[in-house]
């Protein structure tokens, strides 16, 4: 490898995450989302590591399960998509999936094949209006599962704003919530990372676990869980220069010195994932110590101010997030959030395992 760019995983960083967000949970059991390559960290390594401490895996749909099989991973595995196809349905009953059930399209293909499932979920919609049942449909589905031969039927439903308990639109889903709990007699499921992380009181005995696992923040939490991040975007200064007073940087000169200043390139750019709408001013750790980006980033290289950081030369260590900075501080001076930087790293960088 001649490009010192990498994304490091910390497997053990997982496990600590995990720890500390079962430690609150009274009996819940706990599903650990891996859905689109486990947020960028690499789906099969995650599970094969943290399979021992969770008790399910959700995916987003039927490959990715098919994937984590291959692999080894016997674990229950929720697809939270459902089935696309009557064949997918199929695939679940072979490979012992668990299907989410959200349409009356994918309720047909259940009285033929739903035999072979030994458990689905039913999602009802509370108010996220994406996917789901209205709510009053929820007892003659649960019927109509259990007539086509599937051992237990799960209830559940997703919250559109979970990092917001106080809003309107949650306390509307958590009242339509109790109010199917209420009279449900099975399992159900409820809390992601947020509701998790905020107990929010609502019947939840499965909690499903995504972005706080890899150690992402949940906006707008003032007490969480000591969680850390599991994924470090490194890289290495590879040219050093003197900027003049009055001369800008990188394309279309966003970035002009104020003052004589020293600038740092770096082998990373949005060819990588580092996102292109990263600000004047994102952090980025050098040797150490946080420094600025000056200049629009490009496809394979981002230019940093390094005028107040002592002792850079070339081949100085960079973190373009980890601990410090993290990946939600990086986001928050792009216009996105961390989950979408997790998700959109490309395969160029190396993925280095930690355990």
């Amino acid at each position: 490898m001649s490009r010192a760019t990498a994304i490091h995983i910390d497997l053990a960083a997982i496990g600590e995450n995990i720890r500390a967000l079962r430690a609150p949970l009274a009996g819940q059991r706990f599903m650990a989302v891996v859905k689109a390559d486990a947020y960028g960290h690499g789906a099969v390594r995650v599970a094969q590591h943290i399979e021992p401490m969770v008790d399910a895996f959700a995916v987003a749909f039927t490959e990715e399960a098919v994937m984590l099989r291959e692999a080894g991973i016997s674990a229950p595995l929720l697809i939270l998509e459902g089935p696309h196809t009557a064949s997918d349905l199929a695939l679940a009953g072979k490979l012992d999936l668990w299907p989410v059930i959200h349409s009356d399209e994918q309720l047909t293909w259940c009285k033929t094949l739903g035999a072979d499932l030994s458990e689905a979920w039913i999602k009802i919609d509370t108010g996220m209006h994406r996917l789901g049942f209205a709510p009053d449909r929820l007892s003659s589905i649960r019927d109509t599962l259990l007539s086509c031969g599937i051992g237990e039927v799960t209830a559940m439903s997703h919250l559109a704003s979970a990092e917001e308990p106080g809003s309107v639109l949650t306390k509307s889903q958590l009242h339509s919530w109790d109010e199917i709990t209420g009279v449900w007699p099975d399992g159900s499921s409820l809390h992601n990372s947020a509701a998790t992380q905020y107990a929010l009181s609502a019947p939840s005995d499965w909690v499903r676990v995504g972005y706080a696992l890899y150690g992402g923040r949940v906006k707008g939490l003032q007490s969480a869980p000591p969680l850390r991040p599991v994924m470090r975007f490194t890289s290495t200064v590879i040219a050093l220069r003197d900027v003049a007073t009055g001369d800008s940087v990188g394309y279309g000169g966003r970035w002009t010195a104020q003052r004589e200043s020293v600038i740092a390139t770096l082998p990373v750019g949005y060819g990588d994932g580092y996102p292109w709408g990263a600000a004047d001013g994102t952090p980025v750790e050098i040797n150490g110590q946080i420094a600025p980006l000056a200049g629009r980033v490009s496809m394979d290289m981002v230019t940093v101010d390094v005028t107040d950081c002592p002792n850079v030369s070339l081949g100085t260590p960079a973190v373009l997030w980890g601990d410090l900075p993290t990946i939600d501080d990086v986001a928050a001076h792009s216009s996105t959030i961390g989950y979408e930087l997790m998700t959109r790293l490309t395969q160029r960088a190396s993925r280095i395992y930690h355990t």
